[in-house]
């Protein structure tokens, strides 16, 4: 089969197969995978929870699997149960406070590297044990900091192992797609990105609702932006799992299609066996080679950039559901001085110099976007000097918008209502001072959506997420629009759709539209800039018919009005659950 031009296949073999599938089992999963998919590497496990795999079964298995001209690497699951013994601890991960647990991680490592010159390990390398033996150890520091020195010098002592036994060794780790929990269980990517030799990214979405994690199906896209940016030239691809999504396929395949939009040079599938007897793999291919040929299209992904900073904490999940009401998102751990806006929210506020970094960017012309929770935690460390919100510690229910933009004038104005109701923060802040962009009509009242001032050289907005964040997916169109169109400064397009549909943008004006909705719709794309049309890449279809949306005016006695690029408006229609790859004709 004719292999992708932008990325490889892999697929994951665990150990509990490994362990019992004869040779005929994994001849015929091999032609099976060939079959549909141009599969070029399998990564061999030879440890999960109580399941070893030999060393000589690991050969043999290696060299079975090489007839078929495919690179064979090595994977480990750091569970475990030693002596009989249940520690405290989810998935029963590893103690390395416990010496017996440490040795026999090293016995695990060494026979993987004896065998394989490439290790992954699958993303159960953390630690949640409280054992009295880890209680002792950590003493009066918190678990985040006892469990981060833990795991950064287990880390370097088992990479150390496995080159002592094979020099060279390409050792992997693989991270999770709960990233705003890495610090809790250890994960320390500000370190272990230069303990190992490569990252990789666990792309699994699974289902948003039943499931603990709150994962939003943007996130398949978003973390594999934010960990090209981690280790640039070190991510080594995104992993996909059916679980959670074996009632839909298309979720799966949306997994698939998302990771590889966002820079992943390699796709593993998880795992080996269990995709032979499902429709999953047949499925497969087709999507796969829709992507490799838009990706000739598409050339470096661009979105607002968003501050997320190492081992922070505070609205998990809340720019995973802004990117699936249709804002395009780059991620990166470092602050973006040079970017055109930057969004903040409750996660940056935990580092000590966050204030600072947000004022000086504002004040020589930036454009920030905070949200409530970063107001919450900067309240006394600066956030009340640069605008005249205050936080009431209130709430309140509403249904009804006003979108009435500073420097629009009243023709740009309207009211919109969406289904059901949601609660916002009751925010107060003070007429002229500080102005709303989108308010929450309540009785003969009005609350704050979002809000701007200006400070220095920039601008300054604060956006107040609904109290759950859900509840962004019950905005109706008009106040999605209002809202990305303030939010995606810098950006060639943005969306002004109902909820649940993304934009995917590059900065070659390349674009992918995905609808999650259960029915075709109409998206809203608002191209900034003259243009001559968009075009859908794969049937050549042009849209040309476009709406210029109204630009800023002079409003009442003010004297000037921002220079802005106008804007254009396209009503694309779009299937559920399906994607339109699409470039702006300039």
């Amino acid at each position: 089969m004719k292999p992708y031009r932008h990325f490889s296949m892999a697929s994951y073999m665990f150990a509990y197969y490994a362990a019992k599938a004869t040779d005929d089992d994994i001849r015929r999963g091999m032609e099976t995978y060939l079959r549909h998919i141009p599969l070029k590497k399998v990564y061999l496990e030879n440890h999960r929870a109580t399941t070893d795999v030999p060393v000589e079964r690991l050969r043999a298995i290696k060299a079975l699997l090489s007839e078929y001209g495919v690179a064979v690497s090595g994977g480990i699951t750091s569970t475990v149960l030693v002596e009989g013994e249940q520690k405290p601890a989810i998935f029963d991960t590893f103690c390395y406070t416990d010496p017996r647990h440490r040795a026999e991680y090293l016995r695990v490592v060494r026979e993987a590297a004896s065998v394989f010159d490439e290790i992954i390990l699958d993303d159960f390398f953390f630690t949640s044990c409280r054992c009295e033996l880890c209680i002792a150890a950590k003493g009066k520091r918190s678990w985040k900091d006892f469990r981060q020195a833990q795991m950064k010098e287990f880390s370097e002592e088992i990479v150390a192992e496995a080159r002592r036994v094979n020099p060279k060794m390409n050792f992997i780790i693989k991270y999770p797609n709960w990233y705003e929990s890495y610090q809790e269980t250890g994960y320390n990517p500000a370190l272990q990105r230069n303990i190992f030799d490569m990252i990789y990214t666990g792309t699994e979405t699974r289902d948003p609702i039943y499931s603990q994690q709150h994962l939003q199906r943007y996130e398949s896209y978003s973390l594999v932006r934010l960990m090209e940016n981690t280790a640039p030239g070190r991510n080594g691809g995104g992993w996909i799992d059916l679980g959670g999504s074996s009632d839909n396929i298309n979720r799966w395949l949306e997994q698939a299609e998302f990771t590889l939009l966002g820079g992943a040079r390699e796709l593993t599938l998880f795992n080996f066996p269990s995709l032979l007897d499902t429709p999953a793999l047949a499925a497969m291919d087709p999507v796969l080679r829709r992507v490799d040929d838009f990706l000739d299209h598409a050339v470096k992904p661009v979105g607002l950039a968003v501050w997320e900073p190492f081992d922070a904490d505070g609205e998990d999940q809340l720019c995973s559901y802004l990117g699936m009401c249709g804002l395009p998102l780059e991620l990166t751990h470092d602050f973006p001085e040079d970017a055109p806006a930057v969004l903040l929210t409750q996660r940056c506020a935990c580092l000590p110099d966050a204030m600072e970094k947000l004022e000086a960017y504002v004040r020589r012309g930036g454009k920030a976007i905070v949200t409530t929770g970063f107001v919450h935690e900067t309240y006394d460390r600066g956030i009340r000097d640069m605008t005249s919100v205050r936080l009431t510690h209130r709430h309140v229910l509403g249904s009804e918008y006003l979108i009435d933009r500073n420097d629009y004038g009243y023709r740009a104005s309207a009211c919109e209502r969406g289904v059901e109701p949601v609660l916002f923060e009751a925010l107060d802040y003070k007429t002229n001072a500080t102005w709303a962009d989108v308010l929450l009509l309540a009785g003969e009242d009005n609350f704050p959506v979002l809000t701007e001032d200006f400070y220095g050289r920039g601008r300054l907005l604060i956006l107040n997420a609904p109290e759950n964040f859900a509840d962004l997916y019950k905005l109706p169109a008009g106040v999605v629009g209002a809202l990305n169109a303030e939010l995606s400064l810098g950006q060639a397009a943005y969306l002004a759709s109902e909820p649940k549909m993304s934009l995917i943008a590059y900065d070659n004006g390349a674009l992918c539209l995905h609808s999650f909705r259960p029915m075709g719709s109409k998206a809203r794309l608002v191209v900034r800039g003259a243009c001559e049309g968009v075009r859908e890449i794969e049937s050549g279809r042009i849209y040309r018919d476009s709406v210029r949306l109204p630009g800023p005016e002079r409003r009442g006695d003010a004297a000037m009005t921002r220079d802005v690029e106008p804007e254009y408006a396209f009503d694309i229609p779009v299937g559920p659950g399906r994607s339109l790859y699409l470039e702006i004709l300039r």
